[in-house]
């Protein structure tokens, strides 16, 4: 493949390009990766915009409490039922096709709820955005594992965990302040244009070539992933709630988990004999199966408070939507500002001192949650949450990185979907989880206390649980370090590469290391 003129490899005077001009990122991929940035933002943004209007939309559209929840759970099955197979999508497809399908799936879920006539018709939308929201995170991260040199990863990992972790805290925040003066419909109507203009540029100016393996897909691990992850997840969710027809979590995760099963023992015979549909071997990479488990960790955390200190905030302070929403605001943009920030300090430092800090802070802050009281000031409550986002800051980016910077090219479509789904399970569990034990807690202290007491048991209860899952993240956080292909301890068997998806934005990357 030729270099690009404005790349070449050596000078005129015969001299090799030095290590800084191999480690520069160039405005071409600069612009590839600020379209895939802006586009997951908006997309991540979506799935948790939704939340606090559940309760308008069950006046506005008829339906009682368990139905409307579908809108939430609907979106959140079709993500862990489309994200395995993304890794098979991105070796197959060339990068623009591939965000086309992103995002036109997501711009078309969009409009179709903004005219939407009744329930149904939106829970289909639903279902759309969230086939496209799955698609584009494994998308970002794989595009900047084949673009941006190792030395540079943290840097870029720094601003893609803006969009992982920022987005999700400010879609309750925007729209609570739309619901306080517009319709419902608005929340999709000031995202369509948005959408639909990134589509627009990404269409034209991402590339449209694509080389390397094009592996055929296995219809029955294609199959299998849908009862195993789908399973699974919806059972977790249906943990401490009233069951599905009767049924409860019991059924669905234990369908979910025979087909799980199943799932891994196919995947482990194509690994030998063809092409898997998410290509296991990335946990033979111990710095991976490290980051994996450290950000499921994470995940349950901060998926547990995310639903937990808006219902304190929400049942024992009194406070609405909307101020829920603007407290927990400036947490989020600590985040994202801390971000790019963390970012290059990993790539200064590496990531032990960051993970270390960030674990221990919201370990800190989980168990100072748990001795809230129904008097506590929610100003107190605010920096507490401030104090944890930036904890995840220091947490996000260099586990992200970590994990995924020892891999082989060949893997990196996989290791990115694995991630992505795994997540969503972790996010579930957590949910499931802390949901659970706190209303049980509240529960069983309802015979003997006050009803806000016993409501302040449970949030107690919920919170030293994930308290726990701290600190179970600060032990794994001191073993993680930053490995790269060449002295993982694990070699490619096979010496091949993965698709080029961006060679013709940068075509020296792959030569660079």
């Amino acid at each position: 493949m030729p270099s690009a003129p404005e790349h070449p490899s050596p000078s005129a005077a015969g001299h090799p390009r030095s290590a800084r001009e191999q480690h520069q990122i160039t405005p071409e991929t600069r612009l590839v990766v600020t379209v895939l940035v802006v586009a997951a933002f908006v997309v991540i943004l979506n799935e948790t915009i939704m939340n606090v209007a559940l309760q308008r939309l069950m006046g506005e559209l008829h339906v009682d409490a368990p139905t409307v929840q579908w809108l939430a759970t609907a979106f959140m099955l079709t993500m862990s039922v489309v994200i395995p197979t993304t890794g098979f999508l991105l070796q197959r497809l060339s990068l623009r096709t591939v965000y086309i399908l992103a995002m036109g799936l997501f711009s078309a879920g969009t409009l179709l709820a903004a005219v939407s006539p009744g329930f149904g018709i939106l829970l289909l939308a639903r279902v759309v955005q969230a086939s496209g929201t799955a698609i584009m995170m494994p998308l970002l991260m794989t595009s900047v594992l084949n673009l941006i040199p190792i030395p540079r990863r943290g840097q870029v990992m720094g601003t893609v965990s803006i969009v992982i972790s920022v987005a999700p805290a400010l879609g309750p925040t925007i729209s609570g302040l739309i619901l306080q003066y517009f319709s419902w419909r608005f929340m999709f109507l000031a995202v369509l244009p948005i959408a639909v203009a990134a589509l627009l540029f990404g269409a034209a100016k991402l590339p449209a070539t694509s080389d390397g393996e094009r592996p055929g897909l296995d219809v029955l691990s294609a199959l299998l992933s849908v009862p195993a992850f789908g399973g699974v997840v919806y059972g977790l969710s249906q943990i401490g709630g009233d069951g599905a027809g009767g049924l409860g979590p019991v059924v669905p995760l234990a369908v979910g988990g025979v087909a799980l099963l199943l799932f891994v023992l196919r995947q482990l015979a194509l690994q030998r004999t063809g092409s898997p549909l998410l290509d296991l071997r990335a946990f033979t990479y111990p710095m991976y199966t490290i980051a994996t488990a450290l950000l499921m960790v994470g995940m349950m955390a901060l998926f547990g408070v995310v639903i937990l200190l808006p219902l304190y905030l929400q049942e024992l302070r009194g406070l609405d939507t909307l101020g829920t929403g603007l407290l927990l605001l400036p947490g989020g943009l600590a985040m994202g500002l801390l971000a790019p920030t963390v970012g290059k300090w990993f790539d200064r430092v590496g990531p032990v001192p960051l993970t270390v800090t960030g674990t221990s802070l919201i370990t800190a802050v989980l168990v100072a949650l748990a001795f809230l009281r129904p008097d506590t000031s929610v100003w107190f409550a605010m920096g507490l949450h401030v104090v944890l986002s930036m904890g995840l800051a220091l947490l996000f980016t260099p586990t992200f990185t970590s994990g995924l910077n020892p891999l082989p090219p060949r893997l990196y479509s996989h290791g990115s979907a694995i991630l992505n789904t795994l997540q969503q399970v972790a996010g579930a569990a957590g949910t499931a989880l802390l949901v659970a034990v706190m209303a049980g807690t509240a529960r069983g202290a309802a015979a003997s206390m006050p009803a806000p007491e016993a409501a302040m048991a449970g949030f107690r209860a919920a919170f030293l649980v994930a308290a726990a899952a701290g600190v179970a993240a600060i032990v794994l956080a001191a073993f993680l370090r930053n490995r790269t292909p060449d002295d993982s301890g694990t070699p490619d068997e096979h010496g091949r590469g993965a698709p080029d998806l961006l060679a013709p934005v940068n075509p020296e990357i792959a030569s660079s290391h």
